[in-house]
């Protein structure tokens, strides 16, 4: 069950992507799309591990220009195919306590007239974490990977 965003606690971001969902959905779960649109460009990704069911592990590493270094360490918990995506780094895969955990995400998918309605639900622990998230740039980095995800089931580019 999801939850209502609790503006204390939680960052939200909304887009009209103008493809179907199961494009959407590809981009998500195949590891070399997925790689092309997941951190902000000119930064480039590498999934290190997606093993996209309950329980598994969702490993990327980014490179800003001096190498690839680690970006999410988390865990699936859930995954509903062509639906909803919910993930967190408060573990890691294999149902694993993380170190540092920070947020849970919530991606879910509903059809639009136009193509997919695409939302994201971040939950944090603490104002002071949901704060931070978005003085470290949450609505420009993840509204620029939505639009790279966008442009990617639109355009196929």
């Amino acid at each position: 069950m999801t939850r209502s965003p609790n503006p204390e606690l939680d960052l939200t971001l909304s887009r009209i992507i103008k493809a179907p969902r199961q494009a959407v959905w590809n981009a998500w779960t195949t590891p070399a799309s997925f790689a092309q649109w997941w951190v902000p460009a000119p930064a480039r990704c590498k999934v290190v591990e997606m093993d996209f069911r309950p329980g598994g592990g969702l490993v990327t590493e980014i490179d800003e220009g001096g190498g690839f270094t680690p970006h999410l360490n988390a865990c699936f918990l859930a995954v509903a195919a062509l639906d909803r995506i919910v993930f967190t780094n408060a573990l890691i895969g294999g149902w694993r306590p993380a170190e540092q955990p920070f947020m849970t995400a919530i991606i879910t998918l509903g059809d639009h007239p136009q193509g997919t309605d695409y939302a994201a639900h971040v939950m944090h622990k603490s104002k002071a974490d949901r704060d931070m998230h978005e003085e470290m740039g949450f609505r420009d980095g993840w509204g620029t990977v939505v639009g790279q995800l966008a442009k990617l089931v639109e355009t196929g580019t």
